[in-house]
């Protein structure tokens, strides 16, 4: 596997200059700049332009001024980072009635589920969408203090979220989860979850839990769910997932035998995967009883580095 794999979601071209969040002037005149860019999300749907023909699509950027107007007064917003000296920012438009067919936005182009679109657009447009999505969904779920139930204010460009009652301060989180695959000379275990449809298999994944090391969650969660015990576990990468914000660790893990039971609550059904059988499906060849994820996931990229001899 390269140094620097390329996968979805990562890779953000932006300078998210977080020592100017917290400058209130500077943020407020870059919201006006006429230089400045705005992504609006409806429904946490980014905006794509509506391409030619054979022509990939593009995140629907626009000038201040265009897609205030849609959104809510207290709508979310969130600073982006910073383009060279242009600004980019994240609007939520969702009050919004119909803004794809009816206003300013009307013939430009189409809001997009976010899954759909990061397999659009360009790859540095899908980490800017996926660091927009996250943060909006932050803000459309973080509107009252944990600690004493008021309505919060949004403030530091939109990287803090402020309690005017009791002064607490909230701050956007991230999950992280471990993704593995156990492996075992030549093959890999792969497994379905309940809710995946068809002969759809993947790589085994489960939230870190408090006091947890990676390699400590990398291990439980592969006990628990196919009752597999693994010895040295190797980092492999790491992708943002923005449904709703996650930091997926990538692992691999050795298993002690190829043993294994489905835990069959979260895991219906596993299989060990040989490495030919991992690089026909990479390349797109089709089995009948068997799919496995598409490059827009890390798992795709964990069994790929699998097949690579990782």
């Amino acid at each position: 596997m390269s140094k620097d794999p390329m996968i979805p979601f990562t890779g953000n071209p932006l300078d998210r200059a977080s020592e100017k969040r917290t400058d209130a002037a500077w943020i407020g005149a870059k919201r006006r700049d006429p230089s400045s860019l705005i992504l609006p999300m409806w429904r946490l749907q980014p905006f794509l332009l509506s391409g030619e023909k054979n022509v990939p699509a593009e995140l629907g950027l626009f000038r201040p001024g265009l897609c205030e107007p849609m959104a809510a007064p207290e709508a979310p917003w969130v600073f982006l980072g910073l383009e060279g000296e242009r600004a980019l920012f994240a609007l939520d438009v969702s009050a919004a009635n119909d803004p794809e067919n009816s206003g300013p936005l009307a013939g430009f182009g189409k809001f997009a589920e976010a899954r759909g679109a990061a397999m659009a657009l360009p790859f540095k447009d899908v980490a800017i969408m996926g660091q927009a999505k996250a943060m909006i969904d932050w803000h459309n779920r973080h509107g009252f203090c944990a600690n004493c139930g008021a309505r919060t204010t949004l403030t530091d460009g939109g990287y803090r979220r402020l309690c005017g009652n009791c002064n607490a301060e909230h701050f956007p989180r991230t999950d992280p989860v471990v993704i593995m695959l156990a492996v075992h000379d030549d093959a890999c275990l792969v497994g379905r979850n309940k809710r995946f449809p068809g002969n759809f298999y993947s790589a085994l994944a489960g939230f870190m839990e408090p006091g947890e090391t990676i390699e400590e969650a990398v291990r439980r969660e592969l006990l628990e769910e196919v009752n597999v015990k693994v010895g040295a576990v190797r980092y492999i990468a790491t992708q943002p997932w923005p449904f709703p914000s996650s930091l997926m660790i990538g692992c691999i893990g050795e298993a002690d035998s190829r043993d294994f039971k489905p835990d069959g609550v979260e895991i219906t059904e596993a299989r060990w995967l040989s490495r030919d059988d991992a690089k026909r499906l990479l390349t797109g060849e089709r089995m009948a009883d068997i799919s496995v994820p598409p490059a827009i996931a890390i798992a795709h990229h964990l069994i790929k580095a699998f097949a690579e001899g990782a």
